[in-house]
């Protein structure tokens, strides 16, 4: 059996994290082997299965939402022909178990798993996704951005149509990547009015 680990890649919206996802894919394919996409069902920004960056690129890929299992799903695709890692795009997404079933993958069908998504939402808290993949995950890369002060952006607010930053609404909001800003915790702490 290959050795596989449980990756984790974060950062805050607009790092390019989907644009990383697709290069480290188009690697393994450029070198003859084949790779299993997924990306959140309701995500459809780019078109329904499909991850697509702000740069251009994208490609097809299967879709999940919270009532699948994706070890079944996984398993499922490697009898369908062998592929070398699969990458999850939108992993803030998954929930605590999903986040399990990807960690038996990697460790009972020996299934690399890379994860790409946000840490926090546009309140600082924790996606119930990343939360998990935060305390599973083998291996954790940083996708950096920057604030506009130059500092790294680890944070991220959400603007209503005048520019303010919103404190209340749902943590899910698919689309509408211009009323998100990524921040330093500093700036992002005065947009949001902490002290």
């Amino acid at each position: 059996m290959r050795m596989a680990k449980l990756y984790f890649h974060y950062s805050t919206m607009n790092a390019g994290k989907s644009t990383v996802l697709l290069q480290a894919s188009h690697n393994y394919r450029e070198r003859g082997m084949d790779t299993y996409l997924l990306t959140a069902r309701f995500d459809k920004r780019a078109g329904e299965g499909r991850i697509a960056s702000r740069i251009g690129i994208g490609s097809d890929a299967d879709t999940f939402d919270e009532t699948n299992d994706l070890f079944d799903k996984i398993k499922n695709r490697l009898q369908q022909g062998d592929f070398a890692c699969a990458f999850v795009d939108e992993a803030q997404f998954l929930t605590e178990d999903q986040v399990w079933q990807l960690a038996r993958a990697v460790d009972d069908l020996g299934v690399p798993v890379m994860c790409y998504g946000l840490r926090v939402d546009f309140r600082g808290k924790l996606f119930p996704g990343s939360a998990a993949l935060l305390a599973l995950a083998d291996e954790m890369r940083e996708v950096r951005t920057i604030c506009h002060c130059g500092k790294k952006a680890t944070m991220v607010v959400r603007q209503d149509e005048s520019g303010q930053a919103l404190s209340q609404g749902a943590q899910v909001q698919i689309g509408g990547n211009e009323t998100y800003v990524s921040l330093c915790r500093r700036h992002w702490r005065e947009a949001v009015g902490e002290a």
